[in-house]
């Protein structure tokens, strides 16, 4: 390593160092997802992101999606896949493939990588210890209309258990959760990845809650990045079309944290390698925070 090496390296560590002291045994939420999910360097870098917290005394739990490998498996067991308004139906033949792939396969794959990487992951569902409790989820065939859709067991949260969560994030293991959620009657429910993040980092009043998109965070008007929206803020913005499709619903779920209690909430590109040090770290950071 050379001298010039060694003085970037040292600059770096200095300049995390205040951030280290500040949330050091402080739980973070943070949504894995995206691009960063089916990318292997991006996988590893993120795996590697998430041990270093927890060395060093932080408390993450890991929210993960799986829509890509949804679709694949349902395409390979002939399973025709219906959306309405950007949401999955969801009959009892899809729902137990979500739940094999999000449970099964992503989970373990994620929890695989973090403990190669030297961290100590536990998989589990919000089914598990009945920890994201959920309701059928109502959709609005079109804006405005009224009319209502029926999209099957597709839910929506409605109370968390923070106490076996808050449990398993304070010991020495990194908890990954895949977004399915328990009914009142014990029925399975697909629920939006962000969504369960969302609820799970309002309810802890978690330090920051942290969603890992494939964009680089709220774009203004003219396409660049806002690095800071004021929570009174985003019913203009999405009048004036700056919040739009996609984004709606995680820019949603952030203000839903906020309000609940959660003292940050950030929308970061997942696509660049090691994201989460960057936004964590660094001085400069990149995304866009949520502000009351």
């Amino acid at each position: 390593m050379t001298g010039k090496d060694n003085h970037s390296l040292v600059s770096v560590l200095v300049e995390a160092l205040p951030y280290i002291r500040k949330f050091r045994g402080g739980t973070f939420v943070i949504k894995f997802g995206g691009h960063a999910m089916v990318d292997d360097k991006l996988k590893r870098a993120f795996a590697e992101d998430v041990t270093l917290l927890k060395y060093v005394g932080f408390n993450p739990i890991v929210v993960h999606g799986g829509g890509p490998q949804i679709n694949d498996l349902l395409q390979k067991l002939n399973i025709e896949t219906k959306f309405v308004e950007g949401q999955r139906v969801t009959d009892e033949a899809t729902m137990e493939v979500v739940e094999m792939v999000l449970s099964g396969k992503v989970g373990k794959e994620i929890v695989s990588l973090i403990n190669e990487v030297g961290g100590q992951a536990l998989g589990i569902s919000g089914k598990d210890a009945k920890i994201v409790k959920a309701r059928r989820k109502q959709v609005s065939k079109s804006e405005g209309s009224g009319e209502m859709v029926d999209i099957g067991l597709v839910g929506e949260p409605t109370r968390v258990d923070t106490d076996f969560l808050r449990y398993l994030a304070e010991s020495d293991v990194i908890p990954v959760v895949a977004p399915i959620g328990w009914g009142p009657r014990a029925e399975t429910y697909n629920i939006n990845a962000d969504a369960v993040a969302g609820a799970v980092a309002g309810a802890m009043q978690v330090d920051k809650l942290i969603l890992m998109t494939d964009v680089e965070g709220v774009l203004d008007q003219d396409k660049n990045l806002m690095s800071k929206v004021r929570t009174a803020d985003i019913p203009r913005l999405k009048r004036n079309g700056v919040i739009t499709g996609g984004m709606i619903p995680k820019v949603d779920c952030c203000l839903k944290a906020v309000e609940e209690g959660a003292k940050g909430a950030y929308i970061i590109d997942g696509r660049r390698p090691h994201a989460l040090l960057h936004e964590l770290f660094t001085d400069q950071g990149f995304g866009t925070e949520f502000v009351i």
